[in-house]
């Protein structure tokens, strides 16, 4: 018989002895090695954490980068937005990215644009010519601003629902002589716009800029129902604020509408970022009900 001493098996049953005669008959198991487990999880959780916290740096570097920060557009607008009285200035909502997203972007629409040719000219010359060399420069001007820009038909199917910080509508009015003083720009918003501050906002940045950048006189006294009504304002989202301008007289104003666009797109550039920035404007720039 031996009589050295034995270690009693492990057992993960209870009620079952340890030791002794009845003890059964099974091979005997180590207990676990807890230092094991616990050694194992730490790697495993620190693995975890190294690839959450670079998926992070790399996020936040892409967002970052030196372009993108100092260009002073995207957190220049969103700050400029935060800072205003949210009753005189466009909301901006952050939203995903996609074809809906309000952030930055802008809607510009091309009056008459694969409709109709609009005011025709005895030489030809067809408003959608103009305002399409207008809206296509307004385009190119936001976009090297960091500005996301839509350049829309006259009945785009994407106005249905359309949502931006702003939507603006470009057109010209006669080419046919009335009198001298058929000369000047005319801008209006809705008639029942939703949001009647926002309209007002944006139709006093768009005459107080373009005035000032075009020397052009503002035409209040001929604005249309045609304007007020404009078949768009009824089709965008309510949370859109838009306007229509009417750059010039085809007649009178057809040499800076067409050897000057340069300076007719940079007055509504100009009008949008006083909107979008909320700065402040002359109180002479009264804008249309």
């Amino acid at each position: 018989m031996n009589s050295s001493f034995t270690t009693p098996p492990y057992s993960d049953e209870p009620g079952q002895p340890e030791s002794g005669p009845q003890a059964p008959n099974r091979p005997v198991r180590s207990r676990p090695d807890l230092s094991d487990r616990v050694g194992k999880f730490n790697i495993l959780n620190g693995v975890q954490v190294v690839i959450m916290y670079a998926f992070l740096a790399a996020t936040l570097f892409t967002l970052f980068t030196p372009t993108n920060l100092f260009s002073g557009q995207m957190v220049d607008r969103l700050f400029s937005a935060w800072q205003a009285n949210p009753t005189s200035i466009a909301q901006v909502t952050a939203q995903a990215a996609g074809q809906n997203s309000t952030i930055n972007r802008i809607g510009i629409v091309a009056g008459h644009w694969q409709n109709d040719s609009g005011s025709v000219c005895s030489d030809g010359l067809t408003e959608q010519e103009v305002n399409m060399k207008i809206a296509t420069l307004v385009k190119q001007k936001l976009e090297a601003q960091g500005y996301t820009v839509d350049l829309l038909a006259e009945f785009d199917q994407r106005l249905s629902q359309y949502k931006a910080i702003a939507l603006i509508s470009i057109h010209n009015d006669s080419c046919t002589y009335i009198n001298d003083e058929a000369t000047g720009f005319k801008v209006a918003a809705a008639m029942h716009s939703a949001y009647p501050e926002k309209a007002t906002r944006l139709t006093s940045c768009l005459i107080d800029r373009y005035q000032r950048d075009t020397g052009l006189a503002f035409h209040s006294g001929s604005v249309t129902n045609d304007m007020t009504n404009y078949h768009a304002f009824d089709e965008i989202n309510t949370e859109t604020t838009a306007a229509i301008i009417e750059t010039g007289f085809l007649n009178l104003d057809r040499k800076i509408l067409t050897e000057n666009t340069d300076v007719v797109a940079q007055g509504i550039v100009d009008g949008i970022n006083c909107f979008t920035h909320n700065e402040s404007i002359s109180p002479t720039a009264t804008a249309v009900p």
